[in-house]
């Protein structure tokens, strides 16, 4: 297998709820933030989602996203991606995850087959008014078992 860059994603949540509550190993909590942003690449288009993410206890991140690309053109791709946000021991939150997307446009069906990786960090906003998330998504292209 191979990995082969479609898209970047830059968004912020504007909009953001969580509960916690203790369990046998510590603090673990729920949240659901609403995500803005846009994507550049092969696919330009502007971003929203929803993210219902857990929390586990050792911290890390367990996010649970679906949403909408709108490309300039018009299209609409719903894509929906699950991963891990653990922090480095730099103090960044690195994202890894999948994702695939599900539309009905015919410019966009190709991306129906595909399987992507999700690369992505949670960093300060260069102009220094909180945080922003980037994410490298990449086709998984299968080259078959050796």
């Amino acid at each position: 297998m191979r990995l082969e860059p479609l898209y970047t994603v830059t968004f912020t949540t504007p909009e953001s709820w969580s509960v916690e509550g203790a369990a046998d190993a510590g603090i673990e909590g729920r949240g659901f933030l609403l995500a803005e942003g846009r994507s550049t690449g092969r696919l330009s288009a502007r971003y929203r989602a929803a993210n219902f993410p857990r929390k586990r206890a050792d911290g890390a991140l367990v996010p649970e996203f679906r949403g909408v690309l709108e490309t300039d053109e018009g299209g609409a791709i719903l894509f929906e991606w699950r991963g891990l946000g653990v922090l480095t021991d730099s103090g960044v939150r690195k994202l890894l995850g999948s994702l695939v997307h599900t539309t009905d446009d015919p410019r966009y069906r190709w991306l129906n087959d595909l399987v992507c990786a999700v690369e992505g960090e949670v960093r300060p906003r260069t102009d220094g008014s909180g945080i922003e998330v980037v994410l490298e998504i990449s086709e998984m292209v299968w080259e078959g078992v050796r």
